[in-house]
This record gives structure tokens, C-alpha cells and sequence, in this order.
């Protein structure tokens, strides 16, 4: 039993020390990251119960994958496992101005893209839990893990399970009519959606004046509790602005701006997810995008996917703390 289930890919991440390309590569940092496993691990530091669910390839890569996810407090009890298949990989070029960083993806046939509904018992995976989280990435796989991804948002409603969905369109996937198609359906199980001014208008073709607008747009066309709307200003390679905002019952929430100095960007809007996620859990929105837009803004000074941060550097970040030495 878990406060919060998630559902998706986890790969291993494989980057070239000290900015070097994939060509100059003599040895591989390895990381372990997926959008819907950084969130669970976001919500185990910040205090929830977290369970993942996924299919990987009994292998020890595979369990390489778990391991990591256990040790950050992460229960991996419904994963679900094969002998076929295997377990993807993405190599990562970290860039410094003016070169970006770099994704370079090895995952075809991944295990998570031969699931299939029926290979998840979701009845039993929801018992006693309070929230589901998944993203577009994962449907985004094979047409299979699409209809499995349906099935386990169809099961959250019947166990009166809340939903949020980010829509993390990845274009090295699908296009964006297959996305359109594929989100405006799981939208009619969505209480909320995490989201870009981007995204929106690439996925489903809404474009506002402003993050505001275009949220609120978004809302209305689907009927939607809570969308939020993370804003990166200002987007340099190692430094950014970092904030976001929330269209709520025809009212828009904001929170703090944060300058953040990027030592790893991945899994800075999946800690964001788990940090609204934490403060829904609490029933309080406003506290939730707080939390989020904090949590996410010290996942950018932390390497690897996962955001190995405490809640109470969370909470000190809020109340003015940072830059300055923990004694």
C-alpha cells in the first residue's frame, strides 16, 4: 500500500564526464532515470509512501533499475517482470554555452513498451492508495502501453483514486497527432494536468496570450480541476528562471520565482509534479505549487534524475533559506 502509485519507463542513463561529446567518451557515468520514477522519488523524500510500476527485463540492468529505486525509498513490489526484451538506455551530452546538452535515446523494444492491459493488477496495485501519477511519456511507447495506460487510469477512477497526468510531449516519440489523440482521451479521467504553454499548443493545439490564458483555455476544453503551468524564463544552458502557476475554479495561483544555477536539469518538472502532488495530498494547492517550484529549483543543483533532497531543505527554501552554508 502506498500513498502514491506512479507508472512508467526507467532507464539507465549513461553521460560523458566533464562536458566531453559521446565521441570523446573513455568511461560513463551511470544514472538511473524515467519522468514517473523521479516523481515517486520526489514524493519518498518528501515523506509519502511510493510505489512504482513498470515492466523491465529480469536481467541486471533490470535490477540495477530497482535497486536504485528501493535504495531512494521507492517500492518496486508491482513491477512487472520479463525474461524477453530488455531495458533502455539514453545517453546524455551535458553542454555549456553556446552548445546545448544532448539526449540520445537506445530504447527500442524496451520491456515497458511490450506491456499490455491485463498485465497489471490494478485492483490490487490502488488498494489504499490516494493518488496516481503518470505522463505522456509513457504512453507515447507502442500502441499497448497506450491502451495500458487508459486501463490504469480507468481503474484509479473506479477505486476513487485522484489522477494527474503530465503531458511531457517527447517529439522523439510520437507526433503530435498521435499525442493529441492519445491525451485528450486520458483527459476524461485527469483531476489534474501538469503541463508547458508549449506542450498545450503543440499537443493540443491551444494557444493563450500567456501561461494564464493558456491554462485556463485548457481547463475549459476538457473540464479539468487544476491545471498547472510550469514557466522556465530566460533558458540558458546552466542558468534559468523558475516558477509556475495553477488555473484552479476560474482563479489563477502563483508562487516564487527562483534564479537557479543548473548543475542537471532532468527530473526538475517530474519534482515538480511530486511536490504538487504532496501538497494536494494535504488538500492545499497553493502549498503544493510552493512546494513544487522548491523542490524542483534545488533538483536543478543536484545530479542524476533523482532529486536526493530532504524536506526540511524544501521547507528552508521557502522561508527564505539557501545560499549560504548548512552548519
Amino acid at each position: 500500500m502506498a500513498d502514491v502509485v506512479t507508472f512508467g519507463e526507467a532507464m539507465i542513463r549513461l553521460s560523458p564526464p566533464n562536458f566531453r561529446r559521446l565521441e570523446q567518451a573513455r568511461s560513463l557515468d551511470v544514472q538511473v532515470g524515467g519522468a514517473e520514477l523521479n516523481t515517486a522519488v520526489g514524493l519518498a523524500r518528501l515523506g509519502r509512501s511510493a510505489a512504482w510500476v513498470s515492466r523491465l527485463t529480469d536481467n541486471p540492468l533490470g535490477r540495477l533499475i530497482v535497486n536504485h529505486a528501493r535504495e531512494a525509498g521507492v517500492s518496486t513490489e508491482h513491477v512487472q517482470w520479463t525474461k524477453e526484451d530488455r531495458v533502455g538506455l539514453y545517453f546524455l551530452e551535458f553542454g555549456a554555452a553556446p552548445r546545448a546538452s544532448n539526449v540520445l535515446y537506445d530504447r527500442k523494444n524496451a520491456a515497458i513498451a511490450g506491456i499490455k492491459p491485463g498485465m497489471v493488477d490494478w485492483k490490487k496495485v490502488f488498494a489504499g492508495s490516494k493518488w496516481y501519477h503518470v505522463s505522456g511519456i509513457t504512453p507515447a511507447l507502442s500502441t499497448s502501453a497506450a491502451e495500458a495506460t487508459r486501463e490504469s487510469l480507468q481503474a484509479a477512477r473506479a477505486a476513487n483514486v485522484r489522477t494527474s497526468i503530465d503531458l511531457n510531449y517527447r517529439v522523439k516519440l510520437w507526433s503530435t497527432a498521435e499525442a493529441g489523440k492519445w491525451m485528450a482521451d486520458f483527459m476524461q479521467t485527469c483531476d489534474v494536468l501538469i503541463t508547458t504553454e508549449e506542450d498545450t499548443e503543440r499537443v493540443f493545439g491551444i494557444k493563450g496570450k500567456n501561461h494564464e490564458e493558456a491554462a485556463k483555455l485548457t481547463a475549459k476544453r476538457f473540464n479539468l480541476k487544476i491545471v498547472a503551468v510550469t514557466v522556465r524564463d530566460n533558458p540558458l544552458v546552466w542558468k534559468n528562471r523558475w516558477t509556475a502557476i495553477a488555473w484552479h475554479k476560474g482563479e489563477i495561483l502563483r508562487t516564487r520565482e527562483y534564479d537557479v544555477e543548473i548543475v542537471d536539469r532532468l527530473g526538475a518538472g517530474d519534482s515538480f509534479a511530486a511536490g504538487l502532488i504532496h501538497g494536494l495530498l494535504d488538500g492545499d494547492l497553493q502549498k503544493g505549487l510552493d512546494w513544487g517550484v522548491a523542490a524542483s529549483a534545488l533538483k536543478h543543483t543536484i545530479p542524476g534524475d533523482f532529486n536526493w533532497i530532504t524536506r526540511e531543505e524544501v521547507a528552508s527554501l521557502l522561508q527564505g533559506g539557501g545560499l549560504r552554508i548548512s552548519r
